[in-house]
Parts: C-alpha cells; structure tokens; sequence
C-alpha cells in the first residue's frame, strides 16, 4: 500500500494550468469549488439547458459546453454520471489538448472499455471516498476526505504527478490518498454498493421490518428498531470499528451480535456475496446495466417503484416528520 500526504505534492504538477470540470453535480460542484479556492483558473462545462448550469453561474463559474470548456485545459475532470460518460467522451476528443489529462472519479467507462482514450492522454482516477458535500465542507474546514489514485495511461510520464497535486487541491492529502487501479476501484466499489452499502443494508432493514410486522408487531415499533435505529450503530462503526461498537452497546447486544449475527448473515450469504462479486469481475453487471440504459430504463423504474412502495417508507414518512431536528 502506498498513502501520500500533503509532504509528498510535487509543488509544480499542475501550476498554471486550467481545469475543465465537466459535470456540476455532488462531486463536480466540490471539486470544482476546491480547485478554484486553490487558486486554479476553472471553466465548467455543461449541457445547454441543464438543470446545474444556473447553479454553477450562481456560484461564480464560466459555463459553457463540454466542447467548448475543453480546448486549452490541461486537465479535464469527467464528472457526469457514468452512463453519460462515453458519449460525452466522443463529442470532446477531437478538442483535447495533446498531452493533457483525462480524470475520473470512478473507473467504471475506462475499465469495462466504454472509453479508448487517445494514446496521448494521460488517463488518471481520483476518488474521494466520500460524498461530494462532505468533500467541501471538510475542505472548507481545513481537513480533507480520503481518495484513491490510480493511473491508467501515463502518456507524459507526469501521470501519477498531476492526479496527486489535483488530489492535493480538493483536499485529498489531508486525508491521505492511497493508490490503487481502476481494476480494484471499479470493482470494490461496486461490490460494495451491490452487497453491504446500499442493497445489502437496505435489504437487511427491509427484511427485518417485515419479520416484525408479519409476527403481529406494530409498524412503527418495528420501522425504530430496524430503520431508525440503524444510524446509531453505523455512526459508532464509522468512528470507531467494531470495537467502539461493542463498547458503547449493551452486553445483551453483544451477545445477540456475535451468537445470533452469524446466523443470519451465514455462509449462504456470502455464496451470494462471491456470485455478486464475480458478476462486476466478468462485466455481466456492466452490461446489464448498460443495456437497461439503452432501453429506456423500464425494468429499472419498476424496481425502484416497488421498493419506495415498500410500507416501510409510509410508516417512516410519518415518523419522520415528527422529527424537527431531522428536518434541519
């Protein structure tokens, strides 16, 4: 593993040069934000029409087209939604500088061969492992969010060089910036969305709501133990690991956790885990997901609908509401 810090910014990676940040959303507004309160001259590009452009005028920026924004920029951040992102890739390659650097914030378009960048591009990733609100606020605070770094094509041989000074500008050293792959990145990230983060958990809340509802509990008892409650136990992980977890819940809890845990998240689990994960490997999730882009997202639309129709989220609604401070 190797983790740079601030002491390791090579000072002249990058000085002078101007940064086209394509896309103006969670993370292109905070990169875009850092870079400039970096000191960097920042030209943001956007579709015509699109709903961030009046944001990023509000904020300061030159807005103009992705074609346009390109030419002249040393760097160009690619960071509109992936599915986006190949197209986008082919309305701007013609007005790339020779020599200048391709960034992404996810690998997803490189590695699954969505994107052939021209071989005198650098091509380089720098993922903040956080939100893109979180990434500004803690740079506005003088801290930084961690990022991985990984070099794809290093056509000058400044690749790494000025993927780290951008890390650098956002923030990233503070945190640390540890290196990686678009391989590892791309892979791990989507495991990790598919399994634990986002579809594991929310299916493990889920589940457990209608366990409790179905034995003859009251929804809104079950919705705090299963949904509410789960902010507790993530906030002492996320501070602390497991032991800070154990040490600051009942040992009742402990006991349930390491007798009962095992049980429910079993050896079956994590088959299903090992399928998951050689899914994203092999790229049958890519392009499933890319076909369901190309065919106009009914099958994804469907999903999403039962799943926000799940009576877990009509009882957390009206929870919800009656909690001022979550409102804030």
């Amino acid at each position: 593993m190797q983790m740079y810090l601030e002491s390791d910014v090579d000072a002249h990676a990058l000085v002078g040069e101007r940064i086209a940040v394509l896309g103006y959303g969670s993370q292109g507004r905070a990169h875009a934000l850092n870079l400039r309160d970096s000191g960097f001259d920042v030209v943001v590009g956007l579709r015509s029409g699109g709903k961030t452009w009046a944001r990023a005028e509000h904020d300061g920026f030159a807005v103009c087209s992705p074609a346009e924004a390109t030419p002249g920029a040393g760097l160009v951040a690619f960071l509109v939604p992936d599915m986006a992102q190949a197209r986008l890739y082919a309305d701007i390659e013609a007005h790339l500088r020779q020599g200048s650097t391709l960034l992404f914030a996810h690998g997803f378009n490189i590695h699954y061969g969505r994107i052939d960048p021209r071989a005198d591009l650098d091509v380089v990733l720098i993922a903040p492992k956080g939100p893109g609100d979180l990434v500004r606020r803690q740079y506005e605070a003088g801290r930084g969010v961690p990022c991985l770094l990984a070099v794809s094509q290093d056509a000058t041989g400044n690749a790494q060089d000025r993927a780290l000074g951008y890390a650098h500008h956002i923030g990233g050293t503070r945190g640390g910036v540890l290196t990686t792959t678009f391989a590892e990145e791309t892979e791990t990230d989507l495991f990790g969305e598919q399994a634990v983060l986002c579809g594991g958990a929310t299916e493990l809340i889920v589940r457990g709501f209608e366990t409790l509802v179905e034995a003859g509990y009251q929804p809104e008892v079950a919705y705090f133990e299963c949904m509410h409650e789960m902010k507790l136990i993530v906030d002492l992980l996320h501070e602390g690991g497991l032991k800070k977890m154990h040490e600051f819940v009942s040992e009742t809890a402990k006991f349930g956790d390491l007798t009962r845990g095992p049980r429910i998240i079993d050896d079956h689990v994590k088959a299903s885990m090992r399928t998951v994960l050689k899914e994203v490997q092999d790229g049958t999730f890519a392009r499933e997901w890319i076909e369901e882009n190309e065919s106009g997202l009914n099958g994804y639309k469907r999903l999403l609908k039962e799943d926000l129709d799940n009576p877990i989220e009509t009882v957390g609604r009206e929870l919800r509401g009656r909690m001022s401070w979550l409102q804030q």
